[in-house]
């Protein structure tokens, strides 16, 4: 069974949740668009120590995982994804680019982020 998720979804409800989100725990409406929007969301991510990255047309706030490496045996015992052909913790999220996975009930998947 494989997995596809959209790329332009995943980033636009990834972009709506940095920007509705404020320092302070403000919560409300969103505030601009467009290139200022991004440029916030941008010193967000990094401001929290993530790195913006850029693939193809979509743009990503890559994180490091507190458990990257880690044995893992499902989705629930990590932080980002349990790789299953390591069955180890990824080491990042979101994890970009194609990779088998492993779901909260220990069904190897293949999810697409593109």
């Amino acid at each position: 069974m494989a997995i596809r998720c959209r790329s332009e979804a995943l980033a636009v409800l990834l972009l709506l949740a940095l920007v509705a989100c404020k320092p302070g725990g403000e919560s409300g409406k969103l505030q601009g668009g467009g290139p200022e929007a991004v440029a916030e969301a941008r010193a967000a991510c990094e401001g929290k120590g993530g790195q913006w990255a850029r693939l193809g047309k979509m743009e990503y706030c890559i994180t490091r995982t507190k458990d990257a490496g880690k044995s893992c045996h499902s989705r629930t015992e990590c932080d980002g994804e349990c790789l299953a052909r390591s069955m180890t913790c990824a080491p990042a999220k979101p994890l970009l680019g194609c990779n088998a996975v492993l779901t909260e009930g220990g069904i190897e998947v293949n999810q697409c982020v593109e």
